[in-house]
């Protein structure tokens, strides 16, 4: 079977459509597919082997946490050929190719994945070096926005020249957008954005030589004893982005090893006695306390349900337990209740 022959498998459409339809959001469209699911996997499977499919238009959306973007979503038909591609072709193939560091977007992988293998590294560091050394934080500017078709479809064709057929569905949604960059909101952007920076990864844990790095999208850190090295590896990394069409933001510095690093949301930083602390980053408690009070008002009036409120909160709190945030938690609780009269956990 190859590799496209996986994509357009009927049990795989099948399981395809029905992780897309247990998803949020998708009710109109998961609605016209459902009333003929089987005809409808039947009738993509031959769109897809004739060459006939096309995307639909984007949805368009604005959110505003953490901060403002445009998320563009697709029809429920897309979403299904993309769990269908994701998931038994793209996603796999690359976790062949990518670096072990390259924490997004994969199977056994993610934000937690990120700040673990941070902590490892920042401990191996120290135990080496106690805390003389230095840490390039870097951010690129505007990264989805400004990804190239052409090189991504570059880097497509370089890994997937075996199987024509998988090369034109995924080029298909490279340009299902005019101009630049990929739209947030989609699965299959996820994986092909991580490919973007592939070979940065690769540059600077192998040209350059970084023992301590780690992605997470268009957010990575290296860690170093020189600092005069670090300064080299920037200009080095800059120049590789530019051909790229990218450029690293006003975030991207270095800064002493013993300062710590802010990265996936908390400030990790090492102790005297060798101990990895995380904590969550200032803004993003502010951030929270104030989401959470202002909901907590909504639910003490009656415009908000306890249970909505409960399980954005305790999504929350899930997340912040990954990090030395017991005091935080135990604040937040308390200030929860002073403002909702009858709240209990």
């Amino acid at each position: 079977m190859t590799e496209f022959e996986k994509v357009i498998d009927f049990n795989n459409l099948y399981k395809a459509y029905r992780k897309a339809k247990s998803g949020k959001g998708y009710k109109k469209s998961a609605a016209r597919f459902n009333v003929m699911a089987l005809d409808g996997i039947n009738s993509l499977i031959q769109q897809l082997k004739d060459k006939t499919y096309r995307i639909s238009d984007y949805h368009e959306f604005k959110v505003y946490e953490p901060k403002e973007r445009i998320i563009k979503t697709t029809s429920f038909k897309d979403k299904v050929v993309q769990h269908s591609l994701c998931d038994n072709v793209l996603l796999p193939k690359l976790q062949e190719v990518f670096l072990y560091d390259n924490c997004a977007g994969q199977k056994g992988k993610g934000t937690l994945f990120g700040l673990d293998r941070l902590s490892d590294q920042m401990r191996a560091f120290y135990g080496r070096y106690e805390k003389s050394g230095y840490i390039l934080k870097c951010d690129i500017s505007k990264f989805f926005y400004n990804i190239s078709h052409e090189q991504l479809k570059d880097m497509v064709d370089f890994y997937f020249s075996y199987d024509p057929d998988i090369c034109w569905l995924i080029n298909l949604f490279i340009d299902s957008t005019e101009g630049k960059g990929l739209p947030l909101g989609n699965q299959i952007n996820q994986g092909l954005a991580l490919l973007y920076l592939d070979g940065m990864d690769k540059l600077i844990t192998g040209e350059l030589g970084i023992e301590f790095y780690g992605r997470y999208m268009d957010d990575f850190y290296l860690i170093h004893p020189s600092k005069e090295y670090l300064k080299y590896c920037l200009e080095v990394i800059a120049e590789f982005l530019k051909t790229l069409d990218l450029t690293l933001n006003e975030k991207t510095q270095i800064f002493p090893f013993k300062n710590g690093v802010n990265y996936l949301g908390f400030h990790t930083y090492i102790t005297s006695n060798g101990r990895a602390i995380r904590k969550l980053k200032n803004q993003n408690k502010r951030n929270a306390q104030r989401k959470y009070l202002k909901m907590a008002k909504l639910v003490a009036s009656g415009r908000l349900s306890k249970d909505k409120f409960n399980a954005s909160y305790n999504a929350w709190k899930n997340h912040i337990s990954h990090g030395n945030c017991y005091n935080l938690s135990v604040a937040m609780d308390k200030r929860i209740k002073e403002e909702m009269n009858e709240f209990k956990e």
